[in-house]
Order: structure tokens, then sequence, then C-alpha cells
């Protein structure tokens, strides 16, 4: 007898060849069949007319915070996900000294929009550093696994003190102090190393984040503690303002510390080809035999905004903030009362030139209603711009007649970065790049206006089903590529593939019927704190470990999640052609 036992279903394994009908065994927690199984299951799932699938793999979200007080790390767990990376970014809560508890709190405040009274509520700290972080992880619940990587921000601060926040340069001094706080997390099991190089970070108070501009010999010692450790991956994202310069300072830490490197890539209407050129230098980077990815988004880098929101397109309006302290009934009154709307209507605002706060409440033509179940691909002519030319009114009155739908809770759906030609067409050309891998979900961060920790269900839903603006993906790939490769991307070599001897980590899913709802606020997180969370219908069961954690998305109950220490080597026993390794 098995423990458990997945019937009928259509299995995509996750090597990204043609699916097929079979049975899932499992016992312990490793996958024992996938083909005809004839002993029954302590357990057993009906797939019939069902995919069945890897667990998903989620290479990037910030639940470094959330991770202590939540097993459950909603809400990337609504779709699909078995396994989630934090530690992103270079932000982090380790190494940290006693006296830099609140600083920290206000950088992951800035940089990653996590309301800074839920952390300082939630995290009880019990660390200093970043090995003593994991073990904390290790000892708290767990209903899926999770691997840690160390923040540069942290570890720069850490060392440095107000040095470091400052941005000052680095001695050699604190970089050999850096070098050996990274080996030793590497030691203890960190995945990796991580950093920011881009103007968008920033703190509560607007200061750049510590590792904004770290010098070359800082990022060099980091990387020659990686070569001394052997282990490790490094994550970051830039802006590239000079291409040839920075790029070529981040292949050298690749060419010192031989391990892989992936970053972000995103296309900024202010900068529209800068992808293209990063890409091609990553292409140059792999034939030197140098393992380099780029991370790419299931769909644009966008934002949410409405009167639920943290973001709505009136917030620098003087006249905005006389209701803002009201209840949601008497903001949806406010906007239909046309004395209130005159009045804001007739305020002058100045928005600076180039900045994002002006393109996202003054660019009219990359505003569209996201919708039930959302959008994520509006037409052009969907866009406020567009209804206000049609009807030949201003579009802010546009504007407030959509954010005072569904009694308020209405979203407009700002498309910021990689949808600069109106569709998803720089978006498939980034995941379709032989050097890229899917990633940035940003799980569990910026939670006033977004929620992309539904990425996978983009992939799955929007790119392999749905998609009526452009070409379709093959779902064979699609899983592949949000299993298998994101697991390899950071180490990882014991999941990500349905075949004998890998890791049990699985899903069933209602393909046919799978939707994802609109993101919707709640106020969950400690000290009342409100986030968006975006749910699905069709993930029918998530299985970690042999187990059944989560039935149609919500949790089962079990914890048998896992602090994942240090890269995973393919299991002796796992059976899977050479061809597909």
């Amino acid at each position: 007898m098995h423990d458990l036992v997945i019937r009928n279903g259509l299995v995509y394994d996750g090597l990204g060849g043609k699916p097929y009908e079979a049975d899932v065994a499992i016992d312990g927690t490793t996958i024992s069949i996938v083909g005809t199984v004839t002993d029954t299951g302590r357990e057993e799932i009906d797939a019939k007319g069902q995919i069945v699938t890897p667990g998903f793999v989620d290479a990037h979200t910030h639940y470094d915070g959330q991770v202590t007080w939540d097993p459950y790390l909603q809400p990337s767990t609504f779709h699909g996900v078995t396994t989630a990376i934090m530690g992103n970014c270079g932000v982090g809560f380790a190494p940290c000294a006693p006296d830099r508890h609140s600083w920290l709190i206000g950088l992951m405040e800035g940089v990653e929009d996590i309301p800074g009274t839920a952390l300082a509520e939630g995290i009880k700290w019990g660390w200093e550093s970043f090995p003593d972080y994991m073990d904390v992880v290790e000892q708290s619940p767990l209903a899926i696994d999770v691997g840690l990587q160390v923040p540069h921000g942290a570890l720069r601060a850490y060392v440095m003190g107000e040095r470091g926040a400052r941005l000052e340069p680095a001695t050699r001094e604190d970089t050999d102090k850096m070098g050996a706080l990274v080996e030793d997390a590497l030691e203890a099991g960190a995945l990796g190393v991580t950093t920011s190089r881009t103007e968008k970070h920033r703190d509560k108070d607007g200061e750049h984040t510590p590792t904004y501009k770290a010098e070359e010999m800082e990022l060099n010692g980091i990387a020659e503690a990686m070569k001394r450790s052997g282990k490790g991956v490094i994550q970051l994202i830039a802006d590239f303002r000079d291409v040839d310069w920075e790029f070529g300072m981040l292949r050298n830490m690749v060419e010192i510390s031989g391990r892989p490197l992936s970053l972000t890539i995103e296309q900024d209407d202010r900068h529209p080809n800068t992808w293209k050129q990063v890409l091609d230098k990553i292409a140059d980077a792999n034939k030197a035999g140098l393992p380099m990815r780029g991370q790419v988004p299931a769909r644009p880098t966008g934002v949410v905004m409405g009167l639920t929101a943290s973001l709505n397109p009136f917030l620098l309006y003087k006249t905005w903030h006389e209701i803002m302290p009201r209840t949601l009934e008497a903001q949806v009154a406010a906007l239909k009362d046309p004395d209130f709307r005159s009045r804001l209507l007739a305020e002058k605002v100045e928005f600076k030139e180039g900045e994002i706060s002006t393109q996202l409440f003054t660019w009219f033509h990359k505003m569209f209603p996201l919708g039930s179940p959302p959008n994520y691909e509006p037409a052009p002519e969907d866009s406020v711009e567009a209804h206000a030319k049609r009807d030949g009114r201003d579009p802010r009155e546009v504007l407030l007649d959509w954010m005072a739908e569904d009694d308020g809770k209405a979203l407009i759906y700002f498309p910021l970065m990689n949808y600069l030609p109106g569709d998803l067409s720089y978006v498939e050309q980034m995941l379709k790049h032989p050097n890229t891998t899917f990633g940035l979900s940003d799980g569990g961060a910026h939670v006033g206006i977004i929620c992309d920790a539904s990425f996978p269900t983009t992939m799955l839903t929007h790119w392999g089903r749905d998609r009526s603006r452009g070409d379709k993906l093959p779902l064979e790939w699609i899983i592949s590529g949000q299993t298998k490769k994101t697991a390899e991307l950071v180490g990882l070599y014991d999941r990500g593939v349905l075949v004998p001897g890998m890791k049990a980590d699985v899903n069933v899913i209602d393909f046919d019927n799978l939707t994802m709802d609109k993101p919707e606020i709640v106020y969950d997180l400690p000290a009342g704190g409100k986030r968006f969370v975006q749910k699905t219908r069709g993930y029918t069961a998530s299985i970690i470990s042999g187990a059944v954690a989560f039935r149609d998305g919500e949790p089962t109950g079990v914890l048998g999640g896992k602090l994942i220490r240090g890269s995973q080597a393919r299991p002796a026993a796992a059976q899977i052609p050479a061809a597909a390794e």
C-alpha cells in the first residue's frame, strides 16, 4: 500500500515534454511510481479530467518577516507554490544588530511596501547573525518549503552601521568583514546573496537603499567569499543607466565567484531599449560559459489603484485629502458629489517630469479597469484616455466614475513596466529568451499596490489557455519553466520534476476551470495591517513532501514544510533522462 496515490490525471512532469495519462504514487516524502499504480493508497485523489504537475517554485519572494508568523505564506500558496525563496533584492532582516531593528523595518517598508507596523508587531526578534535567523525560521511552523538568501542591504548596515546606510564606500576592512559573514551564512545553508542597484528602491524616508552605489571592490569581495565557499547564487536588480559599465561589473562577479547570477529584466518607458541591451549581454556571457540569467515576469510590472489600495491618481491633490479619513461608503458618496468633483478637478497640481509618480498619476493612456476576472493584457481602446476622448470628457472624470464602481472596490490597473507596445509582446520576448527564467512575483511585498504572487496562475491561464491578443505558449513549457527551471535557478535539484525518486511536491489542478479572482484588500496582517490577496478556483490539491497541505487553495493544517539548507543534489534514485538534464 502506498501513502498517497493520484489517479487518472494528465501528467505534466516538468521535463518539458508532452503530457501523458498516468497515476502518481507517493511513499513518505518521495515519488515512487509515475505510470500505472496497481496497489491502493492510504489516501487517494481522483484527478480524472485534471492536470498533475510538480509543485511550483517561486524564486523571488519577500516573505522574510511574514515567514516568522505565517506558516501558510499566503497569497503565494493560493497559486500552487510549494517552495518560496526569499531575501531577494538585497533587503531582509539578517544580520541585524539589536539597535537596528527599526531601521531595517523602515528599509523593508520603503523598498517593498510592507507596513512597518505589521513588521514591528509580527516579527519576534530572536537573532542577530544570519545563521541565527535561519535557526529561527527552521523552528517556525511551515506549510511549504522556504529558502533564504543573504540580503546585501542588511549585511552592509550590520558591518558599517550609519556609514553603510549613508552609502559611504566600504573600506577593505569592511569588505573583508562582509565576506566572512557571507561565508558563514553560506556554510549555514543560505542559498545565495542578493543586492540592489536601482533608484526605485528607497527606505520609508525616501533614502536610497544602502547598496545602491556599492563599489566594485565591495562587490568583488562578496564574490571572492562565494568563490572560497563554492556555494550559493547571486540575485540582483540594477538600473543599467550605463549598460556597459554596470553589466561589466556584475559579469566580473560571476567570473570571480564562479557562481550563477540572475537579474531583473524590465522594460522602462523612460529607457525603452535597455532591457534588450541587457539580454544581449546576458547571451554573450553565456556563450563565454558564464551562468547568467534574466528573471522575467509573467505580465507587466504593474500597480493597482483605487479607494481601497494604497495608491490612486489623486493622491497629490490637496482636495483629495479631505475625504481620505472617511469610510469607504463616504468616499464613494464624495466621488459622486458634483461640488467635491468640481473643486477637485479645478485644483492645479505640479508634476515633475521623468518621475514614476508622474507616470502613475498622469499617463491616462496606461490606466485601465482591472475587471473580474482581472485582465492583465488590456487593449489601448479600453484605457481611461480612450474612453475620455470618445466621450469628450476630462479623463479624471472617467477615473472618478470608475473608482466609485463596485461600492468603491473597483480597481484601476496601471501596467508600469513591460507594456510600451500596448500588449504583452515584450513580455513574450522576455519569457522566450533562451537565457531567462520566470521570476519577480514579489510575493509578500508591495502589499497595498500589487498582488503578483499570482504570477504562476497567470502563466497557466493567460499564456497557456486564454490569450487572445497574441500567441499562447505550450503548457508543458510553462510548467517546466515554473518547476524544474526555477528550482534549478537557486540550486534545488531534488524537486520540480515528477519522476520516481524526486521530492513529492505535486499540484492537482482543474485546468479547464482554473480561474483567478481580482485582488481584494484584507486586514489580516499583524496590528491590523492591510494587504491585497488574490485567490483562485481550480487548485484541487497542493502536496508538500507527500502530504496534502492545501485543498482548493485553503490550508489543511498539515505543516510539513521545512527550511532548505543549501543547494540540494539530484537524488541518486531519480530516474531522469540524460537529455532532460
